[in-house]
């Protein structure tokens, strides 16, 4: 009976924690980890995240808020791909050096600034280096902040909950 009800719940983690990128539902805001092994994304910055402003989704499309998260980084780290996918744009936008990559799902991911070290159309891994951080970024109160920002289609969602740990369970022990 024991063993029937572990591999039951087991079941049941492995249908609610195992999320493909295209369902995974990164629209809250938790604390980040630097890896969620669930759906298989990766920080954008090596080591733990010091978030400086997190996501403030605005009323309407046009209005104020925060479409990304700032992460405090060192100046010259290197800015990773946070999962699997295609380059599609790597240039400057309205004088700021951005990278855009898309994923499965219909997701998008943005990093600015960042001197781009990919180019349009070029395939990368998820934890690949895209470029490297540098300063400019506005309100930063560190040396070098990297605004993160992600989307679904039109709609800005919160970054952070792509690295959410959900869940942790703990091993059943004989009574």
């Amino acid at each position: 009976m024991r063993c029937a009800l572990a591999a039951v719940l087991g079941a049941l983690v492995v249908a609610v924690l195992a999320p493909s990128p295209s369902t995974a539902d990164p629209g809250g805001s938790r604390a980040p980890s630097t890896r969620s092994a669930a759906v298989g994304w990766v920080a954008p910055l090596p080591g733990a995240l010091t978030v400086t402003r997190g996501f403030d989704p605005p009323a309407h499309a046009y209005g104020p808020g925060h479409r990304g998260a700032d992460l405090a980084g060192p100046l010259g780290s290197p800015v990773l791909a946070a999962g699997d996918g295609v380059v599609v744009f790597a240039g400057t936008v309205a004088g700021r050096p951005v990278v855009s990559i898309d994923h499965a799902g219909g997701l998008r991911t943005t990093y600015e600034p960042v001197d781009p070290a990919v180019a349009a159309g070029q395939r990368v891994a998820g934890g690949s280096p895209i470029g490297a951080l540098l300063p400019g970024h506005a309100g930063c109160p560190a040396d070098a902040c990297l605004h993160w920002g992600l989307r679904r289609g039109e709609g800005y969602l919160d970054p952070l909950r792509l690295l959410a740990v959900r869940v942790r369970l703990l091993p059943l022990r004989d009574a």
